[in-house]
């Protein structure tokens, strides 16, 4: 194989694979330590954004080689880093912020290691979607991420569509300058939901505004947010729907067909979305009258 240079080895070596590193979103704080070591005992960086990446790095205290890996060069920096870590390059890759592959580049390199059998490995860490589904305060046992919303009508549409069928909490991401005429789109073609705008996530200004999609769009028409955003809606008929059986007609039902009080707690507890130790208490009350 053709020799690699200007690349030096590090002193505290790490095995020769691809490190898909996840970055902070916004609070150095959340860079996890296993990233910080792996960055630190890296041959090479490859990143989304030489520049971005760069004052990054600089700010966690870490001098290192960076090399540019963003969407429009994806395929060809695959090859290059194969060839690395099959040389016996130890390469870690980072987006500009956050998890690679999520709303960011990484997919084609995860696909080109696997088709090449590449090692890599994958070290988590902050995540502005989940982070922003939490903080919506909207029901997250089942969460649909969609990314940024295509631009062009037709898969705009399309996509939108798809979302219309979706029972589970949304989540997606856009520009602040675009947030009050999304919030309007999603209004007309999906109804009122209830939503929240997150941005500025574990930034000093972080802000959750939970509302609706109309109360929200009214709220931001005339006075865009600022810093990144995060929508967060409920899915179909999320409003609507209620449950079929009240706590007590459930847990006397449950309890009624042989099950324990503490198996019946903790069904109804899940089924109606309550706390354990709330239908706990009164499945002992029922059974004891």
């Amino acid at each position: 194989m053709e020799e690699i240079t200007g690349i030096e080895t590090n002193i505290e070596s790490i095995p020769a694979k691809l490190y898909l590193c996840a970055t902070p979103i916004g609070n150095m704080g959340d860079v996890t330590q296993r990233v910080l070591r792996t960055l630190e005992a890296a041959d090479v960086i490859f990143c989304e954004d030489t520049r971005n990446s760069g004052a990054m790095l600089q700010r966690l205290g870490i001098r290192k080689r960076l090399e540019s890996c963003h969407e429009h060069n994806e395929e060809a920096a695959a090859e290059r880093i194969a060839e690395l870590v099959l040389s016996g390059r130890a390469v870690a890759y980072i987006s500009d912020a956050g998890m690679p592959c999520i709303s960011d580049p990484g997919e084609r390199l995860v696909r080109a290691c696997i088709e090449k059998n590449v090692p890599f490995e994958v070290l988590p860490g902050a995540s502005a979607s989940l982070t922003a589904a939490i903080l919506s305060g909207l029901p997250t046992k089942r969460i649909y991420f969609v990314g940024f919303l295509a631009r062009e009508n037709r898969e705009r549409n399309e996509t939108i569509a798809e979302i219309k069928r979706v029972t589970a909490t949304v989540v997606l991401y856009e520009s602040p300058y675009r947030v009050a005429a999304t919030l309007g789109e999603l209004l007309e073609k999906l109804g009122d939901r209830k939503a929240a705008v997150v941005r500025e996530i574990t930034k000093l200004y972080e802000e959750a505004a939970r509302g609706t999609f109309s109360t929200l769009a009214e709220k931001y028409a005339e006075n865009p947010p600022k810093g990144e955003c995060v929508i967060v809606f409920s899915g179909e008929n999320a409003e609507t729907e209620a449950p079929a059986e009240s706590l007590d007609d459930m847990l006397l039902r449950l309890i009624g067909g042989g099950m324990s009080v503490k198996d019946a707690a903790k069904q109804a507890a899940l089924l109606l979305d309550i706390p354990k130790n709330e239908a706990y208490k009164r499945a002992n009350e029922l059974k004891n009258e």
